[in-house]
Parts: structure tokens; C-alpha cells; sequence
């Protein structure tokens, strides 16, 4: 009997005896393994372990400190690299353990939470019933894969993806499976952005046929540093990091943190820019673009990065609409007006991020087109926004939630792997565009450039031996 059924049979049972068992019984648990439990994955575990229904059964990493949680071991090396914001926090700033944190521990030492060097093992371990998934962005399809295929239930970090060929090959290993499968792009959490979804869709503010967005942050003129080629930390197993990508050695200034600098691993319109074209492409009611042109390059900074730290970017839509998205790395531009995305319709502007949005209408009109604003200013604030450690704990734990109650009653996610891979395509779509040079046209039915043969050579890239996709 499948633990599921068992549970079901169980509830069955707890319905014909409500004298035995109290109606305010103990939720279901959902028993989770973590694979990647560094900064991000550190953060995750956090915000699951807030969920009463969860029970954290293992841990999984290839940094030994990480999973040993042994905050004194850490390289301390990281920190000449600038990476102590970016290390997972273990303590309180009193040097007490953190509450949810001192439940792992108190797990492992008493050996009810497993720890695993090998994701493989942890996929085997038979008191895992779902999996958190926060590594880098090469690792995320194979390891879903085999999670999916392993019979567990899937909540993947974005970016979902390296490569187009990879997101389509897990939306397709999830829809030949039962599995629930999840992607953490935190704004579909968003009880903003799902009200301004349905003002928008009402048609009452008029026709939007443009977005934009953009990513800013002032690297200049170090970024990431430059580190000589060295041996990796103690407890580091740097071939397992690499996984699937050709070998190189050692730098600080690709691992733990600093890889997504680097685009054989991420980008920063992946790590970055996925999120808001998700939001945009939500918002304007749109799957996937049909042509792509990108211009930029590394303009500002000097550093063992190598993707752009100045990017444009538009999106054209077959329906008469356009996405464009900016990166800069190099300064302080504020290229939005206000919040973090702006839409541009025939009667008003929005501005919108997590915490609220602002309708400005049309207040002029060329050529004496009499049409008045149909409305006046409105501004929105989340009141859940106010008094907590910031938006993305609250959207995150969001898509935490549905996730677990989805894991329950095997429903649809908030965000599923095809709205997650569908979004990711906008980064990989983005930085192809850049690398050839010219306006790509894209076919989404069949997810091909049909200008540019070259260019479909990037859709994919071919593993190191031992590692196969599904």
C-alpha cells in the first residue's frame, strides 16, 4: 500500500470513530528533503519549516559544512571573497540557534533526519515524500527528473532552467508521472499581483500592450572579483558541483554563490530578469513570444564574469504586444518610474511590485481625441506586506503552502512547470539573442528558431559523460 492510500484509509477510519480520534487531530505530514541547503536552500528550509504540517526527513549537499550545519567550518576564505551575506545563517544574532534551524539539528542528532552527500541516495530514501530542489540552475532538470521518477513530489528554485531542451523534457517527465511539481517564482504568491490580474483582465483600465521591467544593481567597477584558479575548500566535492558541465577548475568567484556570473551555470536574466517577465507575461496574458532581439555586453565592469552587465532586451507577441526588459549592472539607473514593473495601455499606466500598485490614467490625449479618463488615480498597498521580514518570505511561504495543500489533494500548483518553463524560456530566448547578434524569430508550438538555424544549437548543450537528462 502506497503511503498516500494508507493515509486516506487512515482518515477513513478516523471518520467512523470521532469517540477515538479528536476531530483536531494532527495535520498530515508532508516529509521533506532538501537538496541544496546553502544560502537559498538554507532560506527555503526556513520558510517550510514555518509550515506546521511539515516533517524535514533529509538533508542533501556537496559542501560538508552546509549539511553538517557546522557554521565554524566554513571556509574562511569565503570570506575574503565578499560572500558572507551570501553563506546560510545557522545562528541568531544573540549566537543562539535559530528556532527553526535547532529543529533540523536536533533531528539529525537524533538520527531521524538523514543527511545525504548523494542526491541519488536521499531519492531513495522511502521516508521522503517530497523534495525542495536549491542548487544551481545546471543541476535543477536532471535532479527533478529523477525525483519525479522516483515517485517524488517536486518544489524547484528558479530559474527552472540551463537550457530550453531541459525545462521541456521536465514538463514532459512530470505530465507521464502522478507527481506534483512546483516552481518558486515567488510572485504568483503575490495576493497583489493576483488582484491586479483580475482588474486588468476586467478591461476596465483599457488595453495594455506593453511592459516593462528592469534589474539594477551597481557592481561597478569590481563585480565579482577575480580569483586565480586554486584548490576548492575543504569538504567540497567541486567535481559534483560542476555535474553535468564540462570540468574546470576551482575559482571563489564561481562557487558557492558567485556562479551566476557565469553563464555555463545561470545568468542574470535568469537569476534576476525570470522573475519579473513571469510577472509581465502574467500580467499581459501572454505564453511565449515570437521574436527576440537583445543588444548589450560586459560595458562597466572587469571581473571573471562573463555575462553581460548591460542588456536590453524586447519581446514581441504575434497579438500586438512587446515585453522589454533591462539589465544594468554597471549604475544606479531607475528606468522604471516607480515599483518594480510598469504596463502601458491605451487609457492609463500601472506601476506594480509586491507590495502594491498605482493606476495613473491618461491625462492627454493629441489631435483633440475627445475621449475623457475613464477613471481616476487608485493606489494599492497589501496590509500582509506591512509588518513582516519582507515580501519575499510572504509570496514565497504562499507558494510554499499551495504547494504542501497540493501535495494533499493533488491539485494544480500555483505555478506549474510548464508556467515555469514557459518563463525561463524568456532568459534563455534573451541571452541566444545577444550571442547571435540579430532579431530571432521563435516558433512556441515547436519551441525552434525558425530564423536561425545556428541559434537551435543553443537550445541544448551536451552533458559530461555519466550524466543523462531523464
Amino acid at each position: 500500500m502506497q503511503r498516500r492510500d494508507f493515509i486516506k484509509v487512515g482518515a477513513a477510519a478516523v471518520t467512523a470513530a470521532p469517540a477515538i480520534v479528536s476531530a483536531a487531530a494532527a495535520p498530515q505530514k508532508v516529509r521533506m528533503g532538501f537538496i541544496g541547503v546553502g544560502n537559498r536552500g538554507t532560506q527555503l528550509l526556513h520558510l517550510f519549516m514555518r509550515q506546521p504540517d511539515v516533517e524535514v526527513t533529509a538533508l542533501c549537499d556537496v559542501y560538508e559544512p552546509f549539511l553538517k550545519r557546522d557554521e565554524s567550518a566554513f571556509d574562511p576564505k569565503f570570506l575574503d571573497w565578499g560572500l558572507k551575506d551570501r553563506l546560510p545563517v545557522f545562528k541568531g544574532k544573540d549566537g543562539q540557534l535559530l528556532p527553526d534551524e535547532k529543529r533540523v539539528l536536533d533531528s539529525v542528532k537524533v538520527r531521524t533526519c538523514k543527511l545525504y552527500a548523494d542526491y541519488r541516495r536521499l531519492l531513495e530514501d522511502a521516508n521522503v515524500d517530497a523534495v525542495c530542489i536549491a542548487v544551481p540552475d545546471h543541476w535543477h532538470a536532471i535532479m527533478a527528473i529523477d525525483a519525479i521518477k522516483a515517485g517524488k513530489d517536486v518544489y524547484c528554485e528558479k530559474p527552472l532552467t540551463a537550457t530550453v531542451a531541459e525545462g521541456r523534457a521536465m514538463v514532459n517527465a512530470q505530465k507521464a508521472s502522478k507527481q506534483i511539481a512546483c516552481v518558486g517564482l515567488n510572485r504568483r504568491g503575490s495576493a497583489v499581483y493576483r488582484k491586479l490580474k483580475g482588474e486588468i483582465d476586467s478591461g476596465k483600465y483599457g488595453t495594455f500592450r506593453v511592459g516593462r521591467a528592469a534589474h539594477v544593481s551597481n557592481l561597478f567597477p569590481n563585480g565579482i572579483g577575480k580569483c586565480p584558479q586554486c584548490q576548492p575548500p575543504k569538504g567540497f566535492d567541486w567535481d559534483k558541483w560542476l555535474g553535468p558541465r564540462a570540468f574546470r577548475p576551482y575559482k571563489y568567484t564561481i562557487a558557492p554563490y558567485y556562479f551566476r556570473w557565469h553563464g555555463d551555470f545561470s545568468s542574470q536574466m535568469g537569476n534576476w530578469g525570470v522573475h519579473y517577465l513571469d510577472a509581465l507575461r502574467w500580467m499581459m496574458g501572454e505564453v511565449a513570444p515570437s521574436a527576440v532581439t537583445a543588444v548589450g555586453g560586459q560595458y562597466f565592469l572587469d571581473h571573471d564574469g562573463d555575462i553581460p552587465d548591460t542588456m536590453e532586451v524586447t519581446f514581441e507577441f504575434p497579438d500586438k504586444k512587446l515585453i522589454h526588459f533591462m539589465i544594468y549592472e554597471g549604475g544606479t539607473a531607475r528606468p522604471i518610474f516607480t515599483r518594480e514593473l510598469e504596463l502601458q495601455g491605451s487609457d492609463g499606466a500601472i506601476y506594480a511590485n509586491e507590495r502594491g500598485y498605482d493606476i495613473f490614467p491618461q491625462r492627454s490625449r493629441e489631435f483633440g481625441n475627445p475621449k475623457k479618463p475613464l477613471f481616476g488615480e487608485r493606489h494599492y498597498e497589501s496590509k500582509d506586506m506591512q509588518a513582516d521580514d519582507g515580501s519575499d518570505s510572504i509570496c514565497t511561504s504562499t507558494v510554499i503552502r499551495d504547494f504542501l495543500d497540493r501535495v494533499k489533494d493533488r491539485g494544480t500548483p500555483l505555478c506549474t512547470l510548464e508556467d515555469g518553463h514557459r518563463s525561463t524560456c524568456f532568459a534563455h530566448l534573451a541571452n541566444i539573442a545577444l550571442r547571435m547578434g540579430q532579431r530571432l524569430q521563435w516558433d512556441p508550438a515547436s519551441e525552434k528558431f525558425t530564423n536561425c538555424p545556428k541559434a537551435n544549437e543553443l537550445l541544448s548543450y551536451t552533458y559530461r559523460d555519466g550524466y543523462v537528462l531523464g
